[in-house]
């Protein structure tokens, strides 16, 4: 018990000392043990990275799930050391939504085929989202993390005992040099013509006590400054580990872009391929919508056929009775289509496209070729030539020139 309060005891002193220190450090009335400039440029780069390094992860996780609900519940699943339960990523609940539309609309009709279609797409991106998170989580948050929970937490501490270390040090240097002031004050040339000599036994006296003390204080400073020397040096070292630090950040940063890079190569070839379905169906889809719809030439013209000039109307050949065999869906014959005398464009092919049938063309990326519209015709596809060849091409897969 006596050596718990007298440990209490010396620790509150300690602790005193200290606050004094740094309390007339902050006034101006002490001074203070500098560190050199490489040591500071060595921690102003620490603070630094652990800064950048906190915003990083921060933002990397409301990319990566930017629900602030379930990322509270994966952090607390994580500080309770607890597997994180499997979450519905949104493109798989939208593939649940179109599916199940799909069957109660009938998966025979063509709207039904498309939810169907588009609903597979959709669960094969969230998938693809899933892995990209899960892969993201480990390559990359969570060496971030266990910097910052693992290295940064030990270089606070280390730099928290130097700064106890600094404040000691020169708490002795200020004990030391007072204790030299009243020595010398102490040792100053008695009057030996004194009537009362007892004074000069008593500056006598005084004089070694002071020695004392200033050798008490050498010896101290001796201790701390040897104990703050020691401190800086494993400080130094880990501040110096920071490189290190970097180097590996950089590694996990490289695996984080190849992740997100195949995630987004995965997500546009599925689109692509979603695309070419859908182009493909297209024709019989619209062909089966405009039985339900009014005439061409009473509806209001689309938006994308704004995109091309007006084009006069051309005679054409008729094969079946009332309908024109040019613009006929599903029956175009290319012999029988002649371009307008205007209205014709140029257009950069941006992807490959296979075509479907012997109605359309092959398309293939960065090509340029002819194309034009003509009355009545699906908005989504164009007549699209490249030297004897023609056929219809659609829209989407073209760059429009002027």
């Amino acid at each position: 018990m006596d050596f718990n309060v007298k440990k209490l005891a010396s620790d509150a002193g300690v602790f005193f000392s200290r606050a004094m220190q740094f309390t007339e450090e902050k006034l101006g009335q002490a001074e203070k043990t500098e560190l050199d400039a490489h040591f500071e440029n060595l921690m102003a780069r620490a603070d630094c990275t652990k800064n950048w390094t906190e915003k990083i992860l921060r933002q990397t996780e409301v990319l990566l799930q930017p629900n602030l609900s379930a990322r509270v519940e994966e952090f607390l699943y994580e500080k309770l050391d607890r597997k994180v339960p499997s979450r519905v990523t949104n493109g798989e609940l939208l593939a649940q939504y179109m599916t199940e539309a799909a069957n109660d609309f009938g998966p025979g009709t063509p709207y039904g085929k498309t939810l169907i279609k588009v609903g597979e797409t959709q669960r094969r991106l969230g998938a693809a989202e899933r892995d990209f998170i899960q892969s993201a989580s480990i390559n990359f948050l969570t060496p971030l993390r266990n910097f910052l929970e693992g290295d940064w937490r030990t270089i606070t501490k280390e730099r928290r005992t130097l700064q106890n270390c600094r404040l000691d040090l020169d708490a002795c240097k200020a004990r030391l040099k007072k204790a030299k002031a009243a020595e010398a004050k102490a040792a100053a040339v008695p009057d030996f013509q004194e009537t009362r000599p007892r004074n000069y036994v008593l500056s006598a006296s005084a004089s070694a006590l002071w020695s004392d003390e200033v050798e008490k204080a050498e010896h101290e400073l001796r201790l701390t400054q040897t104990e703050f020397d020691r401190q800086a040096e494993v400080t130094r070292l880990l501040l110096e580990g920071i490189s290190s630090t970097h180097v590996n950040h950089l590694r996990c940063l490289h695996e984080f872009v190849e992740s997100q890079t195949n995630y987004y190569a995965q997500c546009y070839q599925y689109m692509l391929d979603l695309q070419k379905q859908l182009g493909r169906f297209s024709g019989t889809f619209v062909g089966n919508a405009e039985s339900t719809s009014p005439p061409a030439a009473t509806a209001s013209p689309p938006a994308a056929a704004a995109t091309l000039p007006a084009v006069p109307t051309i005679p054409v050949v008729p094969t079946i009775v009332g309908v024109p065999s040019a613009v006929a869906e599903g029956v175009l014959n290319p012999n029988e289509v002649k371009p307008p005398a205007s209205g014709t464009r140029k257009a950069r092919v941006l992807y490959d496209y296979e075509a479907a049938d012997s109605t359309e063309l092959a398309l293939l990326a960065d090509e340029m070729i002819t194309v034009y519209s003509l009355p009545g015709m699906d908005p989504d596809w164009l007549i699209g030539e490249r030297g004897n060849q023609k056929g219809k091409v659609p829209v989407t897969y073209l760059e429009l020139l002027s």
